[in-house]
């Protein structure tokens, strides 16, 4: 494993795209830093029926068994690990990805609070010239949304809501999830066979 990222997972509705994109970065061989929110942990529990370890090593022992990883490949950090990889910029992984991502921490990372690991991790990628990727998944946006989006974008990030699209004629929710995973993928350089591209396989 010679490739590691940084994969954020907030308290916005969107847990199975979380745990589908999680899967393909085991299966791409990435080393994961995986950050979990209090709010997230919530929503798993409320949309995935999922009680996750409350210790990160054992939250890491329970990715790592759910999605075979090889040792150490997942390791999660708690939301105040200061002096874990992340949170340094001679240290943190150069793409990072928020999935789903709140509104809140949406905008703690527009104005850079650094209140928890995963604002840190998102402003270290940032200052770095990293790869940023958030994925908001709220609806409507309202204004301060959207000037938040506008000023992440005009510093570098990319803001890819959960929107999927249905040209290819999706047969289930899981078709709808990999759509979103295919186009996250697709922008940090995987090779994916989750969905083809357009315009191939005609």
């Amino acid at each position: 494993m010679n490739k590691s990222i940084t994969l954020a997972i907030t308290g916005a509705s969107g847990s199975p795209y979380a745990l589908r994109l999680l899967e393909q970065l085991v299966k791409a061989d990435y080393k994961i830093f995986l950050l979990i929110s209090s709010a997230a942990k919530v929503v798993f529990a409320t949309e995935e029926d999922l009680k996750i370890p409350g210790k990160p090593e054992d939250a890491s022992r329970f990715f790592s068994e759910r999605f075979n990883a090889k040792e150490d490949q997942i390791r999660v950090c708690g939301k105040e690990e200061w002096f874990s990889p992340v949170a340094s910029g001679s240290a943190a992984p150069k793409q990072m990805i928020v999935c789903p991502c709140s509104s809140g921490t949406l905008s703690s990372i527009a104005i850079g609070a650094c209140n928890n690991l995963i604002d840190r991790a998102a402003d270290v990628v940032i200052k770095e010239r990293g790869q940023l990727i958030l994925m908001p998944r709220e609806m409507p946006f309202s204004t301060i949304h959207l000037e938040n989006m506008l000023k992440l974008s005009q510093m570098g990030v990319t803001i890819m809501p959960a929107a999927p699209g249905f040209y290819h004629k999706p047969k289930s929710i899981e078709d709808l999830i990999d759509f979103v995973v295919a186009r996250i993928l697709d922008h940090i350089g995987v090779d994916q066979k989750l969905v083809e591209r357009w315009g191939y396989g005609k």
